[in-house]
């Protein structure tokens, strides 16, 4: 203004002022990632006493161990439990997706990562897949060495879970498994060796892409998702059984006595079963309690084919779902989601097509 003087007080404030906007703006542009810790080996260390891994750190721990992360985001942790993920249950899972979507729901936050035990990694993935709807990604990470050891794996996975988060390809992708720079969808990657930091993979499939060194690499995109809501606070339970040579159908017949309201069938090849079990399948499925068809060999979709007692064909004409390709573990997910709805054979079995 014309004839107005500052004051020397008030122009040296000014320009300690300016660069704290400056630094205020830059740190504002940067997109926000929020990082959900549930527990696993990513966030445990070796016990002096016990002498073996325990859960001892947390998610700000975790970010610790990252120093330049926040040259890519404004990493916020939220943490929601530290346990090993074989205490991974359908509650626990409902909980992180409330989480997960709440988080997915702010405009400011570009994607979420859940730092996660590698034993039910996968399917904690393929259930937020399936009851998350966001074309934001969501990131999954674990480690398979503990933060006591040199090579602990854990900060190398949440690093590229943020570079995976901010990159603009990541959308649509829904969740993603990271490990060792492998980008994996949620609804094809399975832990393959119980200890290397090469893990996970996807089969036949194929993984998505790579973090590699110097950028974020998509190949493709994951075309079989659904979203499947969930709208019931306790989920239908459902048992795994698992078949074998001379197996009886007994441990059915119990799963069903103990309250399953729901059975899925690690078939044998194509999707088949002992003809003494068969005649278990036949009398649930008759009771009222829906059978779901996977296979316990690694590749390869199920299929109704044969016709022996038994056999695929045989399971179908009895009324028993055939889940496609997925494993065991993640049809026995989308089978507690599509029951909140229906326990119709047909109506479950367009759940398991798409």
């Amino acid at each position: 203004m014309k004839g107005c003087k500052l004051s020397l007080p008030l122009i040296l404030a000014f320009v300690l002022f300016v660069p704290t906007l400056a630094g205020a703006a830059a740190q504002g542009s940067k997109p926000v990632v929020q990082l959900i810790a549930t527990g696993g080996t990513i966030a445990m260390k070796i016990d002096p006493v016990k002498k073996a891994p325990v859960p001892a750190i947390s998610g700000e721990d975790l970010l610790a161990t990252v120093p330049d992360i926040a040259d890519f985001a404004t990493i916020e942790v939220k943490n929601i439990s530290n346990v090993a993920s074989c205490e991974m249950s359908p509650e626990r899972w409902v909980e992180l997706q409330k989480a997960v979507t709440a988080a997915l729901e702010r405009p400011e936050v570009a994607g979420v990562i859940i730092s996660h035990g590698t034993d039910t990694l996968e399917e904690t993935a393929y259930f937020i897949d399936l009851a998350v709807k966001s074309d934001k990604p969501v990131v999954l990470i674990g480690a398979q060495r503990n933060a006591s050891e040199s090579d602990f794996d854990g900060p190398r996975n949440l690093r590229n879970a943020v570079r995976i988060c901010v990159s603009p390809e990541a959308k649509n992708k829904g969740a993603m498994v990271v490990l060792n720079g492998h980008i994996n969808a949620a609804r094809n990657v399975t832990k393959t060796n119980t200890s290397d930091v090469e893990t996970f993979k996807s089969g036949d499939m194929g993984e998505l892409g790579v973090a590699d060194y110097d950028r974020v690499i998509f190949y493709r995109a994951p075309l079989h998702r659904q979203h499947v809501p969930v709208t019931m606070d306790v989920l239908p339970k459902v048992d795994i059984i698992y078949m074998y040579g001379g197996a009886d159908g007994e441990l059915i017949k119990a799963a069903v006595e103990r309250g399953a309201k729901g059975i899925v069938l690690g078939a044998l090849g194509w999707g088949n079963i002992p003809s003494k079990a068969y005649e278990v399948v036949k009398a649930v499925i008759k009771g009222g309690t829906p059978v779901v068809v996977s296979t316990r060999v690694w590749n390869g979709r199920v299929l109704p084919h044969y016709g022996y007692p038994g056999g695929g064909k045989t399971l179908q004409d009895a009324g028993a779902v055939f889940s496609d390709n997925l494993s065991p573990q993640k049809a026995r997910l989308l089978l507690m989601l599509a029951m909140q709805s229906t326990k119709e054979q047909g109506k479950l079995q367009a759940f398991f097509d798409k």
